[in-house]
């Protein structure tokens, strides 16, 4: 089974690309495939839930439907970076 992740920024475009072929990158070195979704912080509550897991650059207060969440901004300044790659692949390694 292919794990599902969704990827939320401000526009759903520039950062989340970025997030999100970071963490396939990653997680491919893990020999997991994703299949990941960029959209709007806006459009979350009303996708989320047919997804595995959230990641955003930006911040969230929305509905998740009970969807495991991951602040991602790190993955884009680096800055902790590791540490939220890992907390991914945690929720995702037994999907």
């Amino acid at each position: 089974m292919v794990a599902r992740i969704l990827v939320a920024c401000g526009n759903g475009i520039a950062t989340s690309t970025v997030v999100a072929s970071k963490i396939k990158s990653f997680l491919a070195d893990k020999n997991i495939t994703v299949e990941t979704t960029q959209t709007k912080l806006m459009e979350v509550p009303s996708k989320v839930e047919n997804y595995d897991l959230l990641v955003t650059t930006g911040q969230f207060e929305g509905k998740t439907h009970n969807v495991p969440y991951v602040h991602g901004l790190p993955i884009l300044t680096g800055v902790g970076a590791e540490n939220t790659l890992n907390e991914i692949y945690d929720v995702i390694k037994d999907k």
